[in-house]
């Protein structure tokens, strides 16, 4: 029987943990390495819906693409703050929880990619990629046969699953599309200098949809959760086909929690 050590490598094979931005949190960041895995519960974050259905699925892991502990440092593990209640609750129930984020993010075959192909890309290809015997990098592009930009919206829409969209209009036709799963608007010069008419991202913010439209290029905000949840299910089964004898379950109770009236 497969154990969480053995998940774990596997993953790192899909994300190599050199990938990863430097403020990153990434790997095993709850529980033992040598315990058994029966069940493993994939979803895109943490949160405590999806360890309440880790629990009631009698999972023994978690997998998520956002880490369980990030950025601000975890003082105590106790019920007064979220992710401590989080990290108790799963030690109470011997639930480890690994997560690859960042280096999901740049890897080839990774949530961009995976991003770029769910929007119907062809050629797609690295922005900047990082060189090495392996070549990563966050944004990706590639090429549409040329639409409007309501058009591209809708098909947007449709095939992210989302409740709705901000964007901004570039003034230009829909051909050549990068794409950035997250808050990744801070790099749309990236995407104007790769030759890009429109950027699907998500997280915009108020001046970076101004700086879209004074440069010409159209802006897409299609949700955190929309632009990173298409690669939790291709993770899934890449986890069921590696461990056959290990049960892989993905969330059926997480879902966006920002809605559209």
């Amino acid at each position: 029987m497969a154990t969480v050590a053995d998940i774990l490598k596997y993953i790192e094979t899909i994300a190599p943990p050199y990938m990863k931005m430097d403020w990153d949190n990434c790997g095993l960041l709850c529980g033992r390495k040598e315990r058994k895995v029966h069940r493993i519960l994939v979803a895109l974050d943490p949160f405590r819906s999806v360890i309440e259905e880790a629990i009631a699925e009698k999972a023994d892991l978690i997998v998520t693409h956002h880490p369980l502990i990030f950025r601000s440092p975890l003082m105590a593990v106790n019920e007064s703050s979220e992710t401590g209640r989080n990290v108790l609750t799963l030690i109470e129930h011997g639930i480890a929880a690994i997560n690859a984020h960042t280096n999901l993010d740049l890897a080839p075959g990774g949530v961009n990619d995976v991003l770029a192909a769910a929007l119907g890309l062809e050629n797609i290809r690295i922005i900047n990629p990082v060189p090495g015997d392996v070549p990563y990098g966050l944004l990706r592009c590639g090429t549409v046969a040329e639409q409007t930009l309501d058009a591209f919206l809708a098909a947007v829409k449709e095939k992210l699953h989302c409740s709705g969209l901000r964007y901004v209009d570039g003034g230009k036709p829909v051909r050549k599309v990068a794409v950035g799963g997250g808050s990744c608007a801070d790099e749309m010069q990236e995407a104007l200098e790769a030759g890009c008419d429109t950027f699907v991202t998500a997280d915009v913010k108020y001046n970076q949809f101004r700086t879209a439209y004074e440069l010409g290029l159209n802006l897409i905000d299609a949700g955190h959760f929309h632009t990173e949840n298409p690669t939790m299910p291709l993770l899934t089964r890449k986890l069921q086909d590696a461990f056959p004898e290990v049960t892989v379950v993905f969330s059926e109770k997480h879902t966006d929690c920002m809605k559209f009236y």
